[in-house]
């Protein structure tokens, strides 16, 4: 297979950069999940190191194990609900965990007491979105119990964090003030929460106001616009997926990038970037078949998506999903190229 993901590292670092002059002062943690949007997680995590990056998110466990092997002296947020053999694996990794239930919150406990260590928490308050998190109702008996565990010496309630719902400023707006409602009654109640973060890429980016002490932020890191979003300053794709022309007929030219793991043929009629003109795409599960430009021959170079071509966001608008999805989707046989 001729198609390749050539990424580029000054521009993940470029990309970091401007992230982090954006939200100063407050700190970017950088969101790895999905092998770091299917850019490299071995690449990613030292690049970011390098970049002065601090702080990591991984969705879940066994990624944050991995985060933790290539940056030792890194704090690591994992927020997936876990196992109870995973939980005990990021507490001896000093992993902090992202805790959405009651019933996590106490299998964490439980875990922290047989290993003798403290775990670090950071719960999460339903503000809206409804995905997980407690629900408001909830939270000042949830509270009650992790500050307990937090006087036995189990846990460290470190943190307090949310997801937006973006539906609308007007809802953020007010899942701001559930969240800040949440924190006020952790701290009457005693505790002391160091790291706050209610926001993502596209809130922490457009609305400082939202922002706490640290923001998540992984597609704009990665150079991925938000769907319907604008183009950002200082923001640039960091991959570009190519491939060469492997044959010509009288009125077509073919490509072969995999099936990028079932997206539909809907992706018929995008323009895709060649060495004359853009043409049409039209994805067929194995290959992808193009109507002709002129003077094609086997070996040209077609950009599918990124720097020379359309962006991953602009494929994604065509079939109603995030420029995330379209890169995640590009199969591991397709080489990685690093510069």
């Amino acid at each position: 297979m001729s198609a390749r993901l050539e990424v580029r590292t000054q521009t993940f670092l470029d990309n970091i950069q401007a992230v982090a002059e954006r939200i100063a002062p407050g700190e970017m943690m950088l969101v790895t999940k999905d092998d770091a949007y299917a850019h490299g997680l071995d690449w990613a995590v030292p690049a970011a190191l390098s970049a002065g990056v601090r702080w990591f998110g991984s969705y879940d466990v066994p990624s944050a194990l991995r985060i933790r092997a290539a940056a030792p002296e890194s704090r690591i947020f994992a927020w997936a609900t876990s196992a109870a053999d995973e939980v005990a694996e990021a507490i001896r990794a000093d992993v902090d965990l992202g805790v959405g239930t009651a019933a996590y919150l106490r299998r964490v406990i439980a875990e922290a007491d047989r290993a003798g260590r403290r775990a670090r928490v950071h719960l999460k308050i339903d503000t809206g979105l409804h995905r997980n998190g407690i629900r408001p109702e909830d939270w000042g008996d949830t509270v009650a119990e992790a500050r307990r565990a937090e006087d036995a010496g189990l846990l460290h309630v470190t943190g307090v964090w949310s997801h937006l719902a973006e539906a609308s400023d007007g809802e953020d707006d007010a899942a701001q003030v559930e969240f800040l409602t949440a924190v006020d009654a952790l701290q009457k109640a005693g505790g002391s929460p160091e790291q706050l973060h209610l926001t993502a890429s596209a809130a922490s980016w457009a609305r400082p106001e939202l922002r706490g002490s640290l923001s998540r932020i992984g597609a704009f890191c990665y150079g991925i616009r938000s769907a319907d979003g604008p183009e950002l300053d200082g923001i640039r794709p960091v991959a570009s997926l190519r491939a060469d022309v492997v044959d010509v007929s009288d009125d077509r030219v073919r490509i072969d990038i995999g099936a990028l793991d079932g997206l539909p043929s809907t992706l018929a009629g995008a323009h895709l970037g060649d060495p004359a003109t853009r043409r049409i795409l039209h994805i067929d599960g194995t290959w992808t078949d193009l109507a002709r430009w002129d003077a094609a021959a086997v070996g040209d170079t077609v950009t599918v998506f990124g720097d020379g071509g359309p962006s991953a966001t602009d494929l994604a608008e065509r079939i109603d999903t995030v420029g995330e999805e379209i890169l995640t989707r590009v199969s591991p046989l397709i080489a990685r190229r690093y510069s």
